[in-house]
């Protein structure tokens, strides 16, 4: 989420805004009164994709709860350009706008992007409410030195878009399996019935890349082994598109041996026809029968090497979750399997969802989130486990609702 506030460095949020949707970011903008008079809500949501709040007391967001909506949204909050007026009510806690009620109420990490005249960034109460911020955990991005709108020189300038987007990548770089090798499996695989017709399932691949990219900010070395997705490899990641499960099967093997943990999201195809056909099956019979054979166990493989990886699957269910997820885990000598209940807004074809993770002698659940988010919480319980079974001279209990 992108708050504006009122400077003439508010123009500088439709490049952002332009900058993030070409990284992949979905991004939704907060205006307060004094940025809809530097640039028009109208221009940044036609970049956005996305409508434009600007007020507290909407009749129509508040219904639903619009702040606490936006508020549970965000992966990552930027104000940028922070006034030195926003700075100053961010540290008073106040929630009097739409953007500081926001503020108040997401655990998302936050970052404020100051961008003021050089006597106010200098003054006394100025400095003092940047390192009140600071102390509270809100990363600080800049000012920039250099001319200003006013004719002064100095610090004050809002940083440039593409400083800003690296910054905000570093929010969420916690370090936690730096040095490590991850392999992630992702989407569906297609099994041919002929040239034009296969097998496949609902899978869209978001939960995989949302692990991929989870695990490249954890500091991890990642390679992605991706089905027939329509999505942008994530950054830091290296990337193997495979169609069936037998290609899944060969590239997994390829790089297994030399990895740490191994995140089995990808939704393997069961079966396979036993038969493929060199030409288009043409409509003919009433009924028509198709031979299937067992694909290989790509999960269960990897987890019964004498050299396994520390291995996580997942199991997309429509009843019974807890019990079908157990079995699942117990049958393939899993370390820790994740699980959801399939509809009712969650699993395939959406951004959000919910996970019951279970490993031998535990288990926690993730609420519903988006899948970023929850891609992120769950590598912090992934690091966790890993640690305490891999590391005896080493305590380590991190957070698993800790959105970063």
């Amino acid at each position: 989420m992108l708050g504006i506030t009122g400077g003439i460095a508010a123009y500088k949020g439709a490049e952002l805004v332009r900058r993030l949707r070409e990284q992949g970011a979905a991004v939704r903008v907060v205006m307060t009164a004094g940025a809809t008079e530097f640039i028009t809500p109208l221009t940044l949501q036609a970049l956005s994709g996305n409508p434009v709040a600007t007020g507290l007391l909407d009749t129509g967001a508040e219904a639903a709860m619009g702040h606490i909506e936006l508020a549970r949204w965000a992966d990552a909050i930027l104000v940028a350009p922070a006034t030195a007026n926003f700075i100053a009510r961010r540290v008073q806690g106040r929630g009097d706008d739409l953007l500081t009620a926001v503020c108040l109420a997401s655990d998302a990490p936050q970052a404020v992007a100051p961008a003021m005249n050089r006597g106010m960034w200098e003054d006394a109460a100025t400095r003092e409410n940047v390192a009140t911020l600071a102390a509270r955990g809100i990363r600080l991005f800049g000012p920039a030195q250099g001319s200003q709108a006013c004719g002064d020189n100095g610090p004050g300038r809002l940083l440039e878009p593409k400083q800003l987007i690296e910054k905000l990548a570093s929010l969420f770089a916690t370090g936690l399996l730096a040095g490590r090798q991850v392999l992630v499996t992702a989407g569906p695989t297609r099994e041919a019935l002929d040239p034009v017709r296969y097998l496949s399932n609902r899978s869209s691949g978001k939960t995989g890349f949302a692990l991929a990219a989870a695990a490249a900010e954890a500091g991890a070395r990642v390679i992605l082994v991706a089905g027939p997705v329509a999505l942008q490899t994530p950054a830091q990641v290296a990337r193997i598109d495979v169609v069936t499960a037998a290609e899944m099967l060969q590239a997994v093997l390829a790089q297994v041996h030399d990895t740490d943990i191994f995140i089995a999201a990808a939704a393997v195809a069961d079966y396979r026809p036993q038969v493929s056909a060199g030409q288009k099956l043409k409509k003919s019979a009433a009924t028509r029968v198709l031979e299937l054979e067992r694909n290989p166990d790509i999960l269960a493989m990897v987890a019964a090497r004498e050299d396994a990886p520390f291995t996580i699957g997942f199991a997309a269910e429509t009843e019974s979750v807890e019990q079908n997820a157990q079995q699942k885990r117990q049958a393939k000598s899993l370390d820790m399997i994740a699980a959801n209940r399939v509809g009712e807004g969650l699993g395939f074809d959406v951004d959000d969802n919910a996970l019951q993770v279970f490993w031998e002698g535990g288990s926690t659940v993730l609420e519903k989130t988006r899948k970023t988010r929850l891609a992120r919480q769950l590598l912090v319980l992934v690091a966790e486990r890993y640690y305490h079974k891999h590391t005896d001279d080493k305590v380590i209990k991190l957070h698993a609702n800790d959105p970063a």
